[in-house]
């Protein structure tokens, strides 16, 4: 199948002024209600900037479309909040909670597609997947040899989560609505988000399960410009989106003082990524995620932490205190040297640490 878009027209797109993204995304969204109408699509709504900033472009052309929310229970409790306030959201919820997905399948970490090739690759060690690693495929956008050491880990790592909490609760919904979805998904996100629009493009009419993801060409630049220039109401957890300060601090910032702030960039005050406050995916480009979510959720942050345990496999897990991820960090930070930022370690390592995890933790 030849793909619809190249890495070029990608880079042209991105390229564009905010202005012109809008407008194509609306056209894309047209395009989609056109075909399935609008009792026939929903607005996938995490309660994230995105999603949030999707569902604005998506409402001012049709304020009726429904909103789906997954209540997964790893959300911030202000995004959660924020999510169910808005008009016509439904709410789905999972039947696996986190802490079973983690002891049946495995911890989430740095992000699906290494996971996934984690995963198989211990299930076969001379497999497809293990090329990945092996630098047979260096150079490619499958080499994650970088990440050799993740097949050595002392606990099981997986893909499965958003499988289980998120995909599931909404395939079901589909099912029985007979709705079809559009997402807030970009292709800078990822690799496998950016494959799925150069194959498919922003409208995947063909696929066995049509999606829509109208926002692929934006940046991150992008949701934050929109969020500023149109003062769009976000998530208290995310704090502010401002002008990023090159100043001094305590100045007012020129762009501020002019009130001009074309080509600005733009930050949050607050998290610069919500999604699912348990997940390691992205953690590179979040080193400080946690030590974020123990400023503004402390007994949250403790649940995720503390505790764990050796399975009779001799592998780590959740344990009845918590999920165990002071020493899912630390030996990251030890074997991979991460460098992520970990709350209250000296406490954690103490107070849970055994003879075998001292061990595992030697570099």
């Amino acid at each position: 199948m030849k793909n619809k878009h190249t890495i070029g027209d990608l880079r042209q797109m991105q390229s564009l002024p905010l202005s012109a993204k809008i407008q194509m995304t609306r056209q894309r969204i047209r395009g989609w209600v056109d075909e399935f109408g609008e009792d026939g699509v929903y607005v996938s709504f995490s309660g994230g900037k995105d999603s949030t900033v999707l569902l604005d472009v998506v409402r001012k052309d049709y304020p009726s479309i429904e909103a789906v929310f997954v209540n997964t229970g790893l959300e911030y409790p202000s995004v959660r909040q924020f999510a169910l306030s808005k008009e016509n959201v439904t709410e789905l919820r999972p039947k696996m909670n986190f802490r079973d997905v983690i002891i049946k399948y495995g911890y989430p970490i740095i992000s699906k597609e290494v996971s996934l090739k984690v995963k198989e690759t211990r299930k076969c060690s001379n497999g497809y997947a293990s090329k990945s690693f092996n630098g047979e495929r260096a150079g490619t956008a499958y080499d994650y040899s970088s990440y050799s050491y993740l097949l050595n880990a002392p606990f099981q790592i997986s893909d499965m989560c958003c499988s289980e909490m998120k995909k599931k609760p909404v395939k079901e919904h589909e099912k029985k609505c007979g709705e079809v979805a559009i997402t807030a998904q970009m292709a800078e996100e990822s690799q496998a988000r950016l494959t799925e629009w150069l194959v498919n493009g922003c409208n995947s009419f063909e696929k066995k399960r049509p999606i829509s993801n109208p926002m692929s060409f934006w940046t991150e630049q992008d949701v934050l410009t929109y969020i500023h220039t149109y003062n769009l109401a976000i998530a208290d957890a995310y704090g502010q989106v401002v002008v990023k300060n090159d100043g001094v601090d305590g100045q007012i910032n020129i762009h501020d003082y002019l009130g001009d702030y074309r080509g600005c960039q733009y930050e949050t005050t607050g998290c610069k990524r919500t999604g699912c406050v348990f997940c390691l995916f992205g953690i590179r480009q979040d080193l400080e995620r946690m030590v974020m979510l123990a400023e503004q959720e402390p007994k949250l942050c403790d649940y995720v932490m503390r505790g764990g345990e050796f399975s009779e496999s001799g592998m780590w897990q959740p344990s009845k205190d918590g999920l165990g991820y002071w020493f899912v960090l630390e030996w990251l930070n030890v074997h991979g040297n991460l460098k992520i930022g970990i709350p209250n370690r000296e406490y954690y390592i103490e107070k849970y640490g055994t003879e075998r995890g001292r061990l595992l933790l030697t570099a």
